[in-house]
């Protein structure tokens, strides 16, 4: 049911999805109003499509298959009304999701499907900006998303059954595993996460340890793959804060921001993307596993 695939927003995780959804062999058109950013997406989907050949994770033929699936466009309106189904990836603000869902009810198709990327927000309250609940739902994908196996799959209160099978199948079909689950905010995997995350910034302010030291006890000593600054400065100062803030709201006290949180944001302290988060990447320290 679902052959042609539009992605709303260009930034990281949009050009994830964008790519992922033209492995699995669907007609992808990735949306930015921004045709600098767009143009961007377009470089780095390249080199990711580079390196999966470099280190045999996909081979030529498959990309350039791939290739001719995706297709880049600057207005929705134009592109809207062919999609079986449009994912929005645009930030965790819902201002900014109301008036993409409200462009995306005018000019799709009755037929089309709905998926909100979010990791936090209530699917229920994304799904009210446009006039398809049966048909809408979150497809929380991970960063980075050609590497990550999830897809947290979160159910609106008016979600149908149908429609959660169809998004499951896509999933898989972009070779992801799922979780089906129903709404509650945070979910599953941001509630834990953004715990761990905020913990790791309450400890490096009261001066328990240095970045490094915090970052590998919790991976040698938990095993997890990535410490929790390491992991910030890939996602984004910003979007965690973004995120507790909203936990903070719905689920209370446990979920405040750390201070040092709020106040790298606001020294422009936003991670890999800006070149500087808990770690300095303008010394060329590789500090993401590969």
């Amino acid at each position: 049911m679902i052959n042609r695939i539009v992605v709303v927003g260009s930034g990281v995780m949009g050009r994830g999805i964008a790519y992922v959804g033209a492995l699995g062999g669907y007609s992808v058109t990735l949306v930015d109003i921004n045709e600098t950013a767009l143009q961007n997406a377009k470089n780095e989907i390249e080199v990711i499509f580079e390196k999966g050949m470099k280190y045999g994770k996909i081979s030529a033929d498959t990309a350039e298959h791939a290739r001719q699936k995706l297709n880049y466009d600057n207005s929705l309106a134009k592109v809207a009304g062919n999609a079986d189904l449009i994912i929005e990836a645009v930030p965790e603000l819902a201002s900014i999701k109301k008036q993409v869902f409200e462009e995306m009810e005018e000019h799709a198709s009755k037929e089309c499907y709905f998926a909100t990327n979010t990791s936090t927000m209530s699917p229920t309250e994304i799904a009210s900006f446009g006039k398809r609940p049966e048909k809408t739902i979150a497809m929380h994908f991970f960063n980075p998303v050609h590497k990550m196996p999830l897809v947290e799959i979160v159910r609106g209160l008016e979600t149908s059954d149908q429609t959660a099978e169809i998004i499951k199948e896509v999933a898989m079909n972009m070779g992801k595993e799922t979780v089906v689950i129903n709404e509650f905010p945070g979910f599953v995997t941001s509630r834990i996460s953004a715990l761990v995350g905020n913990e790791a910034f309450y400890m490096l302010q009261e001066g328990l340890g240095t970045p490094e030291e915090i970052d590998k006890a919790i991976k040698l000593g938990l095993n997890y793959p990535m410490g929790p600054f390491e992991l910030v400065d890939l996602v984004g100062l910003d979007a965690r804060l973004n995120n507790l803030k909203y936990l903070h709201e719905k689920l209370g006290e446990k979920y405040r921001p750390a201070p040092l949180l709020e106040q790298y944001v606001k020294a422009g302290r936003l991670g890999r993307k800006s070149g500087k988060g808990v770690y300095d990447y303008t010394l060329g320290k590789e500090l993401v596993p590969k």
